[in-house]
């Protein structure tokens, strides 16, 4: 493995690549701990400390998948989050909407048009997301007393400070396309898996800290995590990762034969070849999907009980829509990830252009005539293997919860055992090597995971 590491940087474009990808992602990083000027950083980090659910549990929830910063008020704290909800807009609507979904089609013209638009509503997304949360930070009584003095001040201040953040996310949109043209992977992923990976020191600090505090012990008593714990944790971490690499890449594979043409004395086609169809075609969007939509009904019956304090029925409520101690959420969230699994999986698997594309190469599923047949054919082995995915990211979604319910590890420790999180750090992960190995062997080295 180091041998070939060693080749990796011993070829010049791949070096430069490399690098520049290294380097667009620490100036990312650097812009995660600049605070907006009007915040009191102090005063913020400590009472989001203290938080428990609420908005503290949406804003941690968000940072996993976007990127962001929201708890500590940066000029980054957007994230990507607003450019990734614009492009599942524009997404979902070229399945519905005539228009782009010719654009859709007209190949690279259309793509680059449709991601046009998609900057233009990141914006305007950016605009009013911002405008909001600085506004529920004012709320909070995080702005410094000497930007409150003055009501025309204090405006002004707000716009700027919706500008910069709006500035900051267009800008990480735009380091995210540099590492597509200049480096090497998926810039919006890797921008994603850096806010991901810088987790997990603080996260380890925090588990091995009672350790050398308190004494190792052998075994775990009143509370304090012992050595066996660490032991059944790192196996359940190598155990998980092995689990979700094994689905990520799980394809069901559909045999597939060409027609054989004849020209003169040569016969040309008939060969047998392969359809592949990922077990898990939806990726990670159902459980960001399931968890964004439970958000909901906790934020409505807090404001209610507000308004009612004294009603039973609503405290019922707000204890049943309790993140990861709640049985009737965790029901709950694993049905929507099955819905959610099946409904993303109909927008982005089309059955029917896919027979059609198979009939028009002169190619056939054997056994099932070229058309209705075979499209009916994908649709029902596409059916059964979502269900299969769908039960695999159930699993991946609530493993946190059982980890920190078993173990009694903390939950940002419990984190990194599933969920959005683990699911796109590998995905990721994966993609990079590919694109790295695509360039060995285009030098006829042998790849990364190549014995």
């Amino acid at each position: 493995m180091w041998e070939k590491i060693r080749v990796i940087f011993t070829i010049p474009e791949l070096r430069q690549k490399i690098l520049l990808t290294l380097g667009l992602l620490a100036i990312y990083r650097i812009g995660w701990f600049i605070p907006l000027p009007i915040i009191d950083a102090e005063q913020m980090r400590a009472q989001m400390a203290e938080q428990q659910g609420g908005l503290a549990t949406l804003l941690e929830q968000v940072a996993v998948f976007s990127a962001s910063q929201l708890s500590e008020a940066t000029i980054f704290g957007l994230g990507i989050m607003p450019y990734i909800s614009a492009s599942i807009i524009f997404q979902l609507l070229g399945s519905v909407w005539a228009p782009l979904e010719k654009l859709q089609k007209e190949g690279e013209t259309g793509r680059k048009k449709i991601n046009e638009y998609t900057r233009y509503a990141t914006v305007a997304i950016c605009f009013v997301q911002s405008w909001m949360y600085v506004a529920q930070l004012q709320n909070w009584g995080f702005i410094r007393e000497s930007f409150m003095s003055d009501g025309s001040l204090m405006f002004r201040w707000h716009l700027l400070s919706v500008v910069v953040m709006t500035a900051g996310t267009v800008f990480l949109m735009w380091l995210g396309e540099q590492i597509d043209e200049f480096g090497i992977g998926n810039g919006i992923s890797l921008l994603i898996m850096a806010g991901i990976l810088a987790r997990m020191p603080q996260a380890g600090a925090d588990l091995l800290k009672p350790l050398f505090e308190q004494g190792i012990e052998l075994s775990s008593r009143s509370g304090q995590i012992g050595v066996d714990t660490l032991l059944v944790l790192a196996a359940l971490f190598v155990g998980v990762i092995m689990g979700v690499v094994f689905i990520t890449q799980g394809q069901r594979r559909i045999p597939t034969q060409s027609a054989k043409h004849v020209r003169g004395r040569r016969v040309f086609g008939g060969g047998r070849q392969y359809l592949p169809l990922r077990v898990n075609q939806a990726g990670v969007m159902p459980i960001i999907f399931a968890s964004s939509l439970l958000l909901v009904p906790s934020f409505i019956f807090a404001g209610l009980s507000r308004l009612f304090p004294e009603s039973v029925l609503l405290r019922s409520l707000i204890d049943a829509f309790q993140r990861g101690t709640s049985f009737p959420y965790n029901v709950l969230y694993v049905v929507l990830i099955y819905f959610f699994c099946y409904f993303w999986t109909a927008i982005t698997f089309n059955p029917k252009d896919m027979a059609n594309n198979l009939k028009d190469f002169g190619t056939f599923i054997p056994g099932y005539r070229p058309g209705k047949r075979t499209a009916d054919y994908l649709e029902k082995v596409m059916v059964r293997i979502t269900y299969v995915g769908a039960g695999f990211l159930a699993v991946v979604a609530i493993l946190p919860t059982i980890i920190n319910g078993a173990l009694k590890v903390p939950p940002q420790i419990a984190s990194f055992y599933g969920g959005t999180g683990l699911l796109i750090a590998v995905s990721v992960a994966f993609d990079l090597v590919q694109k790295i190995d695509s360039h060995l062997v285009m030098r006829n080295y042998r790849g990364l995971l190549e014995k």
